[in-house]
């Protein structure tokens, strides 16, 4: 569920960053209005000790919002948007949120699906030109709904090496789709279409190309119409139309894995304009995001019923989690039973959003680091236990 692994970044990223100095700018820079933060919800201070306790552990903060049914959406954050400036987060603060956009991306598929516009069994073909796919294994023979469900076996253009260097020596490079899409060119698929699921980028890639030829729009123009507006996610955005927007916190990397942290605010270019990444948002929009799409709000009860059409992986569970693919979303196996999660890296930036069916409890965070120690007290099995123990915990 993680997209990015870059482990020579490290060193080269050292490089880059070392004669650099922050920016500084004024609380105003970061002001973002209001939400509904639930100040008295009877597990406030629980779910408050929880943010203070990771960002003490050396996180510079963190963003969670709680919704349940009975008392609503809980939301507040710790430590500093901005460590240079001085600037408190808020949960109301914009951040990059990555991969957690495939779960959009699928949502938004499923609802050209009930407007007769495709059908997920349709070969991507009929959507894609030639040389959109050309050199792409695979790619002839699957379908949209191997695509979103990470069942077409395409190379994922993140594991080639070529690309990896080529990112890492131009860090604030904008990426197009098909500058991505050419490092999975040539390369040989995982397997056949439908005999297994692997993770692939790509494919999310392809799938905001298909919305494009489709709809005749930028994909995240689509986002737009279905899902931002309708669900009034306000502080939601696509990284396309402000790659590094007025406000956003930055986001800051362990390079040394030492909690020496170092500003990586400009390094996620790889994904402005792909439907694999590239989102823009806050733990509360996602809460509502996820609260609305798996209590019925936004997709019928046929597409969701299709959206949880889960498949076990042949391999390891990566995170830990027992899990279970389905489209632009996982299932994974808690002591608190099952999960519907999606998170998201992008470089100095993570966010997960998670929905348990047997509670009824969305669970959403954000923290604007990762990699080395930060990465153990936010993303690893068990700092996401912990996160769940004390949220589900009554």
């Amino acid at each position: 569920m993680k997209i990015i692994r870059l482990i020579m970044a490290v060193f080269i990223m050292a490089i880059a960053v070392s004669c650099e100095k922050d920016e500084i700018f004024p609380e105003s820079y970061y002001a973002c209005g209001d939400l509904e933060a639930n100040p008295n919800h009877p597990q406030e201070a629980d779910f408050s000790k929880l943010i203070k306790d990771i960002v003490i552990s050396g996180v510079p903060s963190m963003m969670l919002t709680v919704h349940d049914n009975q008392y609503g959406y809980w939301s507040d954050a710790q430590g500093f948007a901005d460590l240079a400036s001085g600037i408190p987060l808020r949960p109301c603060n914009i951040t990059r949120v990555g991969s957690t956009v495939k779960t959009f991306t699928a949502v938004t598929m499923l609802l050209l699906q009930e407007e007769g516009l495709l059908n997920l069994d349709d070969p991507i073909s009929d959507y894609l030109t030639d040389s959109e796919i050309v050199g792409l294994e695979n790619a002839k023979q699957s379908t949209i709904r191997q695509l979103l469900l990470h069942s077409s076996g395409i190379f994922n253009y993140i594991q080639s090496l070529k690309f990896q260097t080529a990112s890492l020596n131009d860090l604030i490079k904008s990426w197009t789709p098909d500058e991505l899409l050419d490092y999975a060119r040539g390369e040989g698929a995982y397997f056949a279409p439908g005999t297994d699921v692997l993770y692939s980028n790509t494919g999310y890639v392809l799938l905001g190309m298909i919305i494009e030829n489709i709809t005749g729009k930028p994909f995240y123009e689509v986002f737009e119409e279905k899902i931002f507006i309708p669900y009034e996610l306000t502080f939601t955005q696509f990284a396309a139309i402000d790659p590094v927007p007025a406000g956003i916190i930055r986001g800051y990397v362990d390079l040394y894995s030492n909690l020496n942290l170092i500003n990586a605010t400009y390094y996620s270019g790889w994904d402005y304009y792909t439907a694999d990444g590239g989102l823009i948002s806050n733990s509360y929009d996602l809460n509502k995001f996820m609260t609305n799409l798996f209590q019925g709000e936004i997709l019928s009860e046929q597409s969701l019923n299709e959206m949880m059409t889960w498949i076990e992986p042949s391999g390891d569970y990566g995170d830990g989690f027992k899990t279970f693919y389905g489209m632009g979303i996982f299932k994974i196996e808690t002591e608190f039973g099952p999960a519907y999660l999606h998170s998201g890296d992008a470089i100095g930036y993570f966010a997960t959003m998670a929905y348990f069916p047997n509670q009824q409890v969305t669970i959403t965070w954000a923290v604007n680091a990762n990699y080395g120690k930060v990465d153990e007290f936010t993303q690893s099995k068990e700092a996401m236990e912990n996160i769940f123990s004390v949220v589900l915990d009554q």
